[in-house]
């Protein structure tokens, strides 16, 4: 793929340098590009022997680099748009203090006009790059500097099926050489330097430039999928000057020797890198489509509501009814909450019927098969029974396992669950889950892997013993065989660093931690949060993100609390303990602009995201047997 940069030998042509670096590349190969040879087009300032002056830009460089046997150009981008007459390059070249060309005469009529113009588009230029280098992300926090200065690691985006490039951002790893903007550079264009990547973190990417050694006094962080990294290559095919940035310029007389000693046999981006980045954040859901979605405020049914928005796959829904359109609840497009026009029908959930009689103009139904599959079951042998009793995620309080009964078996699979000991009356509070669900398992599940499973409300006999609740209630526990049972290659380890959803509070996504592991289970902590706001979620669930994706996607990402924040919070917490009723007053976390005012009231519903089930290495030897 390197043999785009022949473009630096006195023999090539613009002809052959263009068709070679078109050459085409498998999308994405597991193994990344490795650079063959380099000939790349470089420059820097005066000062040095040998050098040539770009008639068309009058970019100072290396003579030996400069494009065609004249070396009147410094690249074949400047030697066509010298031909063609390009009058933005010719106004620069003149700004620079060279006499325009017989060609660029024309040009004279306007001078001032064209010099004013062509100056303004400078200042910008250095403003932009001001902007750029004292950019402060939201309320301070930064990513690099908060894994460098505790030295964390980061989940590895492979983790996450459902984030862009998950599925195909192969070995990208430590080593490999990107092409990115020179900032150590006092030129008033855009120019780029050769990087490699010291450190990963999700989608960011510790960089030093090439030359700098072990000085790491110069390195950035920066998001990998961006779009000003660029595969080591771009810069010959895309007309772009390399220059070496000014702390080192001096450091080497021949830079190309310099970098063909350093790149051959180095990995770089895949060609259609960009690409594929574009095309993995191409979501299929679209504004004002209606879905249905669980009803916040009553657990047991669901309700029609419009996508009102789409951020990196989340949705904004809008609940129908709501004329100020400030009814809303966030989650997935790959959420087990929301389902295409007619599921609840089609498998005896119950539903709120909308007091709409007519569907609004430009809302249409999103296509059933937009929607995530579950597994299909064979309910026709051994199956779940209303009654048999389990643990389940608490989708009211996702810290906690707890006690639950099967109250309603429905089709296609679907159960619906009560929490034992807090259910209300009407069954309001009875919350659908798949049997395939990953948020459910069998009796002694926690007792073996050493979970706190939390007891019916008002039980007394305590420590719990499930063989003893079992003979109370006169129930049986529902068979063990009948569970998700598949622990996929996640990939995750305790310690690592990601962008979590607060599915107390949806719209939230949170700096966090993975503190704990069970088979597929994730014990999610939120980074300056107590442990009592720590959630339980699967490792595929679509509510977990590669640190840098919120920066990625425009999303707002929600720093670690003060400590002022964590106090006050806590002191309110002992007084607020979940009264499972019908309104759920629960711990919810404040937003970074909220911390300074006042604590978040937790008036609705919020819920577990689960995941969708795929084919893993599984085994079922982490369940406890039962009794007969």
């Amino acid at each position: 793929m390197f043999d785009g940069y022949d473009s630096c030998s006195e023999d090539t042509s613009s002809s052959s340098s263009s068709d070679e670096s078109e050459e085409e590349v498998s999308p994405l190969p597991s193994s990344l590009p490795i650079i063959k040879n380099n000939g790349q087009v470089y420059t820097y300032p005066d000062g040095k022997s040998g050098m040539a002056t770009c008639e068309m830009c009058g970019m100072v460089g290396v003579r030996d680099a400069f494009y065609s046997k004249t070396k009147r150009f410094c690249s074949v981008s400047c030697s066509r748009s010298y031909s063609s007459n390009s009058k933005k390059a010719s106004i620069l070249a003149r700004l620079q203090g060279k006499p325009p060309t017989k060609k660029a005469k024309v040009l004279q009529k306007q001078p001032l006009v064209a010099k004013l113009a062509a100056y303004a588009q400078y200042q910008a230029t250095l403003q932009n790059q001001a902007k750029t280098k004292a950019a402060v992300p939201v309320e301070g926090f930064s990513w690099g500097n908060y894994i460098n200065s505790n030295s964390f690691t980061a989940a590895p985006v492979t983790c996450f099926k459902h984030a862009p490039m998950g599925t195909c951002w192969g070995d990208i790893s430590e080593g490999v050489r990107v092409e990115v903007p020179n900032t150590d550079c006092s030129l008033p264009t855009k120019v780029f330097w050769i990087a490699g990547i010291v450190k990963l973190a999700g989608y960011n990417a510790l960089l030093r430039y090439e030359g700098f050694e072990n000085d790491s006094s110069l390195d950035f962080w920066c998001n990998v999928c961006g779009s000003d990294i660029h595969p080591v290559g771009w810069c010959a095919t895309s007309g772009k000057p390399l220059v070496p940035p000014r702390t080192i310029q001096h450091k080497y007389t021949n830079w190309k020797a310099f970098l063909v000693k350093r790149l051959t046999g180095a990995k770089t981006l895949p060609p259609d890198f960009s690409q594929k980045v574009s095309e993995s954040m191409q979501y299929p859901f679209k504004t004002s489509m209606r879905v249905e979605v669980v009803d916040k405020t009553h657990l047991c049914r669901t309700r029609v509501a419009v996508v009102e928005s789409v951020i990196g796959g989340r949705l904004r829904l809008v609940y129908e009814e709501s004329e100020d359109k400030t009814d809303d609840f966030w989650c997935h497009m790959y959420s087990p909450l929301i389902h295409h026009i007619g599921w609840s029908r089609s498998i005896g959930h119950r539903f709120k019927r909308s007091d709409i009689t007519k569907k609004q103009d430009g809302h249409f139904d999103a296509p059933p098969h937009l929607f995530m599959k579950v597994k299909e079951v064979d309910a026709s042998g051994e199956w779940f029974k209303e009654g048999m009793k389990l643990e389940a995620i608490d989708p009211l309080n996702l810290s906690a396992i707890c006690v639950a009964t099967i109250r309603k078996v429905l089709a296609d699979g679907y159960l619906m669950i009560g929490i034992d000991g807090s259910e209300a009356a009407d069954g309001s509070d009875w919350f659908c889950y798949h049997a395939t669900s990953p948020s459910i398992f069998p009796v002694g599940f926690c007792e073996i892997n050493m979970i706190e499973l939390t007891p019916p409300r008002g039980y007394a006999k305590l420590p719990f013993k499930w063989f003893d609740y079992l003979r109370e209630t006169d129930s049986i526990a529902a068979p063990v065989k009948l569970f998700n049972k598949e622990v996929p290659n996640h990939g995750f380890h305790v310690g690592m660093k990601l962008e979590a959803v607060d599915l107390m509070e949806p719209r939230l996504v949170c700096v966090a931690t993975v503190t704990r592991i069970i088979h597929r289970l994730l014990r999610i902590h939120f980074d300056g949060w107590e442990d009592e706001y720590d959630q339980w979620v699967d490792c595929e669930s679509p509510d977990l993100y590669p640190v840098g994706w919120c920066q990625l996607t425009g999303y707002q990402l929600q720093p670690p609390a003060p400590q002022s924040s964590r106090d006050s919070q806590s002191s309110s917490s002992k007084q607020k303990k979940k009264a499972k009723s019908q309104q759920y007053k629960g711990h919810k976390k404040m937003t970074s602009l909220q911390l300074k005012d006042e604590l978040l009231d937790g008036e609705e519903y919020s819920f577990l995201q689960g995941a969708s089930d795929q084919e893993s290495n599984g085994s079922a030897s982490y369940y406890i047997k039962q009794e007969p």
